[in-house]
């Protein structure tokens, strides 16, 4: 009986033994499964944020085809070369100080106003997860100086852009992204209970940039329109229909190409993309993306076409409307339903194509609309949001026709943006003018820029006289 005993305490003990090895087996796979999820995660949302800054990164080559077409032939590579300073530079100086400003906030800092770790990009070694982010948010960087380069295009010298485009991607932008997109800064904060809010009341709403990227690069270009003065003889009667751009398909295709980008752009501000609520939100934005510059360059077009002189079809306008209701659906993309993105791209259109002939009777000379595209529409895109969204969606709006109370931040914001942007502007562009480092003489003008400081002296080459020299 001892013995039978003693050999079921050993049976029972065995059994025992089996299944802890089991659950230790069990648990160590499901501790690799978790492992391997993260890793799948973290693969999935890197290759969807390369993508959309690839397609932002792309944008640069709309702007230098909407400029360069925008501008007349014996500008043309200047126009481009400041679209390769941008980029160039911009990136630079994000590098150095733009994102240290932009998202460097300390834990439970009281610093509303930029940050003040990561230079040089200090401490992302050791976080590789931000690398991705890093790329992204330089796009947007450079994308804001791009906007100014349009608006002073053909009477601005390069030195005097490109102390600008320093100042800008270095201070005046990474600041307002503190404010709205850092999670610490002015416009949308943590408070001690855990909710989201900015100095006004609830936090700021600008999903992918209509006032924290454009309203700064539309308000930047008309201080810089109006401190350089209009190109000579613009608004002269005689001379005015010579300013003309030379290539029209260029401009379609830089819209096209802008257009496209904007799919990373507006999207690819989801920051993630391995669930299917973010997936789902990133269809509502491009959905949204769409339906909005759609309604807003038909709108142009026919305004153009059947109310307004010369009362003719204008492809130009309905490059401008398209992007007016792009930049418009930039802040509200992920909050509003598709319906809703259709008026606001109305809207847009209507506060385009107002603000644009406003310019012309005051005679600032904006090349390319840079401010009623980007300025006026990126500041209609930031208040739209305080009037569309309903809570009841589950898509965080919190618009007052819903009852919610997000109108007055929203407002607050733009002020804020405007008046910041629009300070510093003036404080480097005016001084730039008096010291003659702004302005390119009668001259230049004249003749071009590409003739008097480019090498080669033109943009293209003279098909004909190739031809007739082959010939020979």
């Amino acid at each position: 009986l001892k013995a039978l005993a003693c050999v079921r305490a050993c049976s029972r003990f065995l059994r025992a033994c089996s299944l802890i090895a089991k659950m230790t087996t069990l648990e160590a796979r499901v501790a690799a499964l978790e492992e391997a999820r993260a890793d799948y995660n973290e693969s999935l949302d890197t290759i969807w944020m390369l993508l959309a800054s690839m397609l932002v990164f792309f944008m640069h080559a709309g702007f230098s085809l909407l400029e360069s077409g925008t501008v007349r032939f014996k500008n043309t590579q200047n126009i481009l070369a400041k679209n390769l300073l941008v980029v160039t530079v911009g990136f630079l100086c994000w590098y150095v100080i733009g994102y240290p400003l932009a998202f460097g906030a300390t834990e439970k800092t009281l610093n509303k106003f930029a940050g003040g770790t990561g230079f040089f990009m200090q401490g992302l070694w050791e976080n590789k997860d931000a690398l991705r982010f890093w790329f992204f948010q330089g796009a947007f960087c450079a994308t804001g100086a791009t906007i100014v380069s349009g608006a002073m295009a053909e009477r601005t010298q390069l030195k005097g852009f490109g102390t600008f485009t320093i100042l800008l991607t270095s201070v005046i932008y990474p600041v307002v992204v503190y404010w709205g997109w850092s999670g610490s800064g002015a416009l949308n904060f943590t408070d001690d209970e855990g909710e989201s809010k900015s100095l006004v009341g609830p936090a700021f709403m600008d999903f992918a940039g209509s006032g924290i990227v454009h309203l700064v690069g539309g308000i930047g270009a008309l201080c810089g329109a109006i401190i350089v003065g209009p190109r000579k003889g613009r608004f002269d009667p005689e001379t005015e229909a010579e300013f003309d751009g030379h290539s029209v398909p260029f401009c379609v295709l830089g819209t096209f190409f802008l257009w496209f980008g904007w799919y990373g752009f507006n999207p690819g501000s989801t920051g993630a993309m391995h669930d299917r609520d973010t997936a789902n939100l990133a269809g509502l934005v491009a959905v949204n993306t769409t339906l909005s510059p759609c309604v807003s360059g038909l709108l142009v077009f026919l305004l153009r076409a059947r109310l307004l002189g010369p009362k003719l079809l204008d492809v130009g306008g309905f490059c401008n409307g398209v992007l007016a209701g792009l930049v418009a659906i930039t802040a509200g993309c992920a909050s509003v339903e598709p319906w809703e993105s259709i008026i606001i791209g109305i809207v847009g259109g209507l506060l385009y194509q107002g603000s644009s002939m406003l310019l012309r009777r005051l005679k600032i000379d904006d090349v390319v609309d840079a401010f009623p595209v980007h300025g006026v529409c990126g500041l209609w895109g930031i208040v739209a949001l305080g009037f569309f969204g309903n809570p009841d969606e589950g898509i965080g709006g919190n618009g007052a026709f819903y009852g919610g109370d997000q109108l007055g931040t929203q407002l607050f914001a733009g002020f804020l943006i405007i008046l910041w942007t629009g300070g510093l502007s003036v404080l480097i562009f005016l001084p730039l003018r008096l010291l003659g480092m702004l302005r390119m003489g009668d001259e230049f003008q004249d003749k071009g820029a590409d003739v008097m400081e480019h090498s080669p002296s033109k943009a293209y080459n003279d098909a004909l006289k190739s031809i007739a020299s082959a010939g020979n």
